[in-house]
């Protein structure tokens, strides 16, 4: 009876998998970028845990203005335009963190939504049209994401706070 179920829902639930993490996971387009690019202290890492899933995690530091770690997944263009929503499967530590993407690679701007985590695992939905273009933590005046096409993702944290963080990630997809 659950298999038929499942079937069915896929049959009317147009889906995506951008990445679905497990032990054999290849991390090798997965790079961490802390704010050491602009002086500051701050050490993310990002590994396959022993559960099989994606986990960014790490220290975040204010020392010489830092205050920020990201892990970024860089891969061939994926056309989105017949998807409205980002899907998230992740299990944090309470902590606010962003999740970001760009429609292109060389675009100095990402694409942001912030989320809360709640010590459990839970099922985060991010609207293309509620992400807002930001550079270097501003706002800016263009349209928000289209959603036309994907070429990275990342996720963030910066809570203007000195924090160690762990944020584990089951599977990233469209819908």
């Amino acid at each position: 009876m659950r298999y038929l179920y499942i079937l069915i829902i896929s049959i009317f639930t147009q889906n995506m998998t951008i990445f679905d993490f497990n032990e054999n996971s290849s991390l090798t387009n997965w790079n961490i970028v802390d704010d050491v690019v602009m002086g500051g202290r701050s050490d993310g890492k990002f590994r396959i845990n022993n559960g099989g899933h994606g986990e960014f995690f790490g220290k975040v530091s204010l020392e010489n203005n830092g205050g920020f770690s990201s892990v970024r997944y860089n891969f061939k263009k994926i056309d989105s335009h017949n998807y409205s929503k980002f899907v998230l499967r992740i299990k944090g530590d309470g902590k606010n963190y962003q999740f970001r993407v760009k429609d292109n690679t060389y675009n100095r701007y990402s694409y942001i939504s912030e989320f809360k985590t709640n010590g459990e695992w839970q099922t985060v939905e991010i609207p293309y049209n509620k992400m807002y273009a930001s550079f270097r933590g501003y706002r800016l005046d263009i349209p928000n994401f289209k959603g036309d096409q994907i070429q990275e993702i990342a996720f963030l944290i910066s809570n203007k706070k000195q924090e160690e963080f762990r944020l584990l990630i089951d599977s990233i997809s469209i819908e």
